[in-house]
């Protein structure tokens, strides 16, 4: 890309994800990736990356890419309930997990039909 004349290029970085993945918290185990992002790069954003470039078997759900849903990609990031499209990536290991107090369809994906408790 040029700016004013001048050659831009965007500083590319890394994210270590240790991810939750499994069919439940008794029976499952963390696996890590690397994945490469720029600033201003979301989790949904890397883990939509890892799916497509490294592991198509990864569970994840969303819909904001192509539905009026919202809220489908809440899941734990470092311990906290957060927006996977709203968390940013960071040059560190992060770790994912499916949401607290809910059933575990597989990997980050819960049944949040079966809300029997808030998170």
């Amino acid at each position: 890309m040029t700016i004013a004349g001048q050659e831009h290029t965007a500083a590319v970085k890394t994210a270590r994800l240790r991810i939750w993945r499994g069919t439940s918290r008794d029976n499952g185990r963390y696996q890590e990736y690397d994945v490469k992002f720029e600033d201003g790069d979301s989790v949904l954003d890397g883990l939509v990356r890892l799916r497509v470039d490294c592991d198509p078997s990864l569970a994840v759900r969303f819909s904001c890419f192509n539905a009026n849903v919202c809220k489908e990609c809440t899941m734990l990031i470092d311990g906290t309930v957060e927006y996977a499209c709203i968390a940013k990536l960071q040059p560190r290991l992060m770790q994912l997990d499916p949401l607290p107090n809910l059933p575990i369809v597989r990997d980050l994906v819960t049944d949040t039909l079966s809300r029997k408790e808030r998170f």
